[in-house]
């Protein structure tokens, strides 16, 4: 197989995987919650078909791998309407919090699946290597996707949990800034990095916790392989 499509394919794969997971789970926490918006327009479906972006799950994430940048993506939101639950700020924040936490265990399933597979001998063959880097990249993808999730920045679901915790009058404040929070975004990984690229505070907020968590689901594949796995 060429080598770009190769590792095209371990990127794409585990990316939309993890971002249809991702969505599923906001859409399935609000409705647990009582809120049947997502259910009602067929957004529970895992069918990757009805959460895909061709741009934002598939093509900007795998550019980003080729060129060895921080690889961050985004899918077709799935539609969540709390206003008529109580305490809908609150909802609110638990539907926001559903998504990382659904990467965070994915990340878990990946780490087992790599212990699994590295007791496999060497030769075991492409099929099996092609696996193990789809597993890499998805236990990366997901914790990348969960830490940058919870950037406490509209429209992230950071923004919401930090609502759900905020007092009515500091949360009411805060949400008058989501208007602003694509702007913001664009500035903070865009345009401070390529005006002064020593400052990229995105970066900087996301590499060392993705890289903390990283080593502890290391820990556990290296539990379940039965030996040390090198990072």
């Amino acid at each position: 197989m060429n080598d770009t499509l190769y590792q095209l394919a371990t990127v794409a794969i585990p990316m939309i995987v993890a971002i249809v997971f991702h969505e599923v789970a906001h859409g399935r926490m609000a409705r647990l919650l009582g809120d049947r918006t997502a259910q009602d327009r067929g957004r529970l479906s895992f069918n990757p078909l009805r959460h895909v972006d061709p741009v934002g799950t598939v093509f900007l994430p795998g550019m980003l791998a080729l060129a060895h940048a921080p690889v961050f993506g985004w899918a077709k939101p799935v539609p969540v309407d709390v206003r008529g639950l109580p305490h809908p700020r609150r909802a609110m924040m638990i539907v926001g919090a559903a998504g990382p936490a659904m990467n965070f265990a994915l990340a878990a399933v990946a780490a087992v699946g790599i212990g699994i597979l590295a007791r496999i001998e060497p030769g075991a063959g492409l099929v099996a290597q092609f696996v193990f880097d789809n597993l890499v990249n998805f236990l990366v993808i997901n914790l990348s996707l969960a830490c940058f999730n919870l950037l406490p920045l509209p429209p992230f679901d950071g923004s919401h949990i930090v609502e759900g915790l905020l007092p009515e009058r500091a949360a009411n404040a805060y949400a008058r800034l989501r208007p602003l929070g694509l702007p913001i975004i664009l500035v903070l990984l865009v345009v401070l990095p390529w005006l002064m690229p020593a400052i990229d505070p995105v970066r900087a907020l996301l590499v060392q916790p993705v890289s903390w968590l990283g080593e502890h689901y290391l820990a556990l594949a290296s539990l379940v392989a039965g030996r040390p796995l090198d990072a």
